[in-house]
């Protein structure tokens, strides 16, 4: 069995689309549709079948996934630990696990970085709720973590705590009649957006409310970030997102941030990774980057609110 094969195979199992797999290799959809063809003929089976927008896998492949996924993670924590890295001459693709908003608060500078110091290096993202994110991790298809994750610990992880943020809320500009404050009744009354994710910031927040015995009226809730800024803009709805974060959508639509009317939680973010690339060179390089690039500050953080 051709290597190869079974990293598309694995991107397969991943991204269930030739596209999707085509990207996350740095290959071409043709060269992946060429492997597809060359292990349906090695098992003789179809291994994929499109469903919708997505290639679903076969009985025989969802037979195939553990065994591939271990074999190609040990490739990686065993034999390519054996050598060296070279940041200037690698082509390495680090799988790092990022929530949306952690692509905001970490991506930029990240990159950048990297296309300095790496210019060879891949990054592919991927946002996987707690339980896919610790099999990952486990297996070897994630490298790294960053960001918060609620409940995700155990032995075999390391975490290293990058800096801590608290929250703020999101408001049109000229919200209240330009007032630069929110109290609390102001809060209470307003009709608020409530992000809803697995392990994620919000829980903490949602903690807090109810330790306080604090009841917001909720108007709208949905599992995405994304549309936040123009639905706060365009309504007089409130959103309490993490600071950082709220500073960028500030720049993105016609916002202001204003401070909680409460003591605000704060949350660690951090880098998370397995034992079984705890040694390896690439992955001890990139963390080191990452520590150097945010231990102890938050880049998009301004001094003070109102």
């Amino acid at each position: 069995m051709d290597l190869n094969l079974l990293r598309v195979l694995e991107a397969l199992f991943t991204h269930r689309s030739v596209s999707g797999a085509a990207r996350a290799l740095g290959t071409t959809q043709p060269g992946v549709s060429l492997a597809l063809r060359r292990l349906r003929a090695q098992f003789e089976d179809e291994l994929f079948v499109r469903q919708g927008n997505e290639m679903v896998p076969t009985l025989v492949a969802e037979r195939l996934a553990e065994p591939v996924m271990k074999v190609m993670a040990s490739v990686r924590s065993e034999i390519m630990i054996a050598a060296p890295f070279d940041p200037l001459q690698s082509d390495r693709c680090f799988t790092i696990a990022l929530s949306d908003l952690g692509e905001l608060t970490f991506l930029p500078d990240l990159v950048a970085a990297l296309r300095e110091r790496a210019p060879g290096v891949q990054v592919r993202s991927v946002n996987l709720p707690p339980a896919e994110l610790r099999q990952g991790l486990a297996v070897g298809s994630v490298d790294l973590a960053l960001g918060f994750f609620l409940g995700l610990e155990g032995e075999s992880l390391f975490t290293q705590t990058l800096f801590r943020q608290g929250f703020g809320c999101l408001v049109r500009a000229g919200w209240g009649n330009g007032a630069a404050v929110m109290t609390l009744d102001d809060f209470l009354a307003a009709d608020h957006v409530v992000v809803e994710q697995q392990g994620r910031s919000q829980e903490v927040l949602e903690r807090q409310l109810r330790a306080l015995g604090l009841h917001r009226r909720t108007v709208l809730r949905s599992p995405h970030f994304i549309t936040v800024p123009l639905l706060v803009a365009r309504s007089d709805m409130v959103a309490t997102v993490p600071l950082g974060v709220g500073r960028v959508y500030t720049r993105l639509a016609p916002l202001q941030f204003l401070r909680l009317p409460f003591e605000a939680p704060e949350i660690p973010l951090q880098q998370l990774w397995h034992r079984r690339s705890h040694n390896d060179p690439g992955s001890q390089w990139l963390r080191r980057l990452v520590a150097e690039l945010f231990m102890g500050r938050d880049p998009m953080l301004d001094p003070e609110l109102p």
